[in-house]
């Protein structure tokens, strides 16, 4: 089962580069990949640990703190995107993987965490057998309508997966012969799941964005900006203090966007100052905010994917914090091999 949680993270980061909102894809995957990881003998905190990490590490070009980190390096978005920071990206991507499959293991073995593998050979169903690729609709859409498979055509996630539901209840209506009332009958599920998630989800959702705004309001994000502001330091020690500020922030607001919007104004002015490359103290800030909102028990992403899955917050933090931990190195280290420090 280790083998295959690698493998469905590695899958859920390719779909990061289709779905930009961490909290979006960690929502999409719980419907979708989450139910098969648990049928394949995967810990349900490990399969939720997988479906809240993916958007951890910048992948995608498209992506809104990409495109302002590329604008503050004095950057060429392609250049920056690919070339830049894509190597460090996959060189985390590849040490969270195993930092996840020896660390669940690990929890597993440890806490004796039960598996829920089911045994195919005893599930009967009287459904016909193509219903099996329903729940695959919202990944097909989500790569079909992205705006560049079909030039001019691009749906955001919700739009996609209100109109999937639509299309299976369509397709349900007209196997059932054309019953409506039994049809509606059968939908009841999808709503009694969506009120579920209204009720436990949305409003710890709203609860940790109170929380993340009251901390801005009394000036915790600009106390943390004049202190990197008034570090005098080398280098590899700024770029320290930034990162390490960054993730602090992220980890406070559960916000990966707002901490890197605040933090990255100051990376130009203090690269100007020390006469260094801009991107080398922009590439850690930006993987740094995403992998601190992974870590973060308030974090959209991690209050939705719990919530749904009915599991504690902090349990999967746990299971999020040491291929964090992982990545965060490895994204130190690539930035310092991999990107000048000097402009």
């Amino acid at each position: 089962p280790y083998v295959l949680l690698v493998a469905a993270y590695i899958v859920a980061c390719l779909m990061s580069l289709a779905v930009s909102s961490a909290t979006g894809l960690g929502v999409l995957l719980m419907a979708t990949l989450f139910p098969m990881m648990v049928a394949m003998g995967i810990s349900r905190p490990a399969a939720v640990a997988v479906c809240a990490s993916p958007a951890a590490i910048i992948l995608s070009p498209t992506s809104g703190d990409v495109v302002i980190a590329a604008e503050k390096s004095g950057l060429a978005l392609d250049v920056f995107a690919v070339q830049t920071v894509l190597p460090v990206s996959i060189c985390a991507i590849i040490v969270m993987a195993a930092a996840a499959f020896f660390w669940n293991k690990y929890l597993d073995k440890k806490e004796n965490t039960p598996m829920e593998k089911i045994d195919v050979s005893e599930i009967k169903a009287d459904a016909p057998a193509f219903y099996a690729a329903l729940p695959f609709l919202p990944i097909i859409g989500v790569f079909l309508f992205n705006g560049r498979t079909i030039p001019g055509l691009s749906l955001d996630i919700y739009t996609i997966v209100v109109g999937s539901i639509f299309l299976g209840a369509l397709i349900h209506y007209v196997v059932n012969k054309f019953d409506g009332k039994k049809s509606l009958e059968d939908l009841d599920s999808c709503y009694a799941g969506m009120a579920d998630a209204f009720k436990g989800v949305v409003m710890l959702l709203v609860a940790a964005g109170v929380f993340a705004q009251g901390l801005m309001s009394i000036g915790a994000i600009d106390n943390l900006l004049h202190l990197a502001d008034n570090a005098g330091a080398g280098g590899v020690a700024l770029m320290l203090i930034l990162t390490a500020l960054t993730v602090a922030a992220a980890i406070a607001t559960g916000s990966g966007n707002a901490p890197f919007y605040a933090f990255v104004e100051l990376a130009p002015s203090l690269a100007a100052k020390m006469g260094l490359n801009p991107a080398f103290l922009i590439i850690p800030m930006l993987q740094a905010s995403n992998l601190g909102r992974t870590i973060s028990p308030v974090s959209g992403v991690i209050v939705a994917t719990s919530g749904m899955a009915n599991i504690s917050p902090f349990e999967v933090v746990k299971r999020t914090s040491v291929p964090v931990l992982a990545g965060l190195i490895t994204v130190i280290i690539g930035t310092m091999v991999l990107v000048p420090m000097t402009a």
